[in-house]
């Protein structure tokens, strides 16, 4: 520092902004989570958040496929593949509208739960 510290009213000033905000637990926790962390976990962040996206428009492709292989053969076990990756692939669909209904809640609490107010 340049110049002089703060004198003590300044200081019992910026204490008491502080305060207030760590009290605002949603500005804490963005400030906290602002930073991905090191150089490889920015890399692989964009990566990993769209892992289960990927994933399931994988198994959806893939449950297509054995639902077609399925009804054309009946054979057990490609009905019981189908079953399964068809099981997965709800369960997938259902974490990621999960992920995307919180981020969605997120930022209408962000803007302080505005609401659309259409014609009456």
């Amino acid at each position: 520092m340049d110049g002089p510290g703060l004198s003590e009213p300044e200081r019992l000033i910026l204490a008491e902004i502080e305060r207030d905000l760590r009290a605002d637990a949603l500005l804490d926790r963005r400030l906290r989570t602002m930073s991905p962390g090191p150089p490889l976990a920015r890399v692989t962040h964009g990566f990993r958040s769209h892992l289960l996206a990927a994933a399931v428009c994988v198994l959806a492709a893939l449950t297509c496929v054995l639902l077609v292989m399925a009804a054309s053969t009946s054979a057990p076990g490609l009905i019981w593949a189908f079953a399964t990756t068809w099981a997965l692939t709800l369960v997938g669909l259902l974490v990621l509208v999960c992920r995307w209904s919180k981020r969605l809640a997120g930022r209408r609490r962000e803007r302080g739960g505005e609401r659309d107010s259409g014609p009456a």
